[in-house]
């Protein structure tokens, strides 16, 4: 190794592990709503089951989701819109829910935010409600 130097450091191009999935597991934690299926994903739950069981001993989830995409490019319009329905449907009952979990969530924001202004008073306030200041302990001094 004459003549070359280590200079990489520990950890240096590699990905960290577990990069977003904090995020949503938060989401999920807190209630928040899950997003709707589109319409090619309301049409693969249909799909997955039919082709399971027409193709008991298939395991891979990649022929499954080659099997679909190919299916859902060879559909008309006509073909898709029961799912284009279903996904709207779907949509509409995300977003009363999603404002109702945005009332709720805003409303305790507010009420938390209520308790802690009457609790929380700065040390400057304190001496002021004690009839000194800073101004009048640095004369006495």
């Amino acid at each position: 190794m004459k003549g070359k130097a280590d200079t990489s450091k520990k950890g240096d191009g590699r990905l960290k592990a577990g990069g977003g999935a904090g995020k949503r597991k938060k989401a999920a934690a807190s209630g928040k709503p899950k997003r709707p299926p589109s319409a090619f994903f309301v049409f693969m739950s249909e799909f997955r089951q039919q082709y399971n069981a027409q193709h008991p001993d298939n395991k891979s989830v990649a022929a499954v989701s080659k099997a679909a995409g190919g299916k859902w490019r060879s559909m008309s319009d006509e073909e898709k819109q029961p799912y284009v329905d279903q996904a709207g449907q779907k949509k509409q009952d995300y977003e009363k829910t999603k404002a109702n979990f945005d009332k709720k969530s805003t409303s305790s924001k507010k009420a938390k935010t209520q308790d802690d202004e009457g609790s929380d008073k700065s040390k400057s306030e304190v001496d002021d409600e004690d009839g000194s200041s800073d101004e009048e302990n640095d004369e006495d001094e």
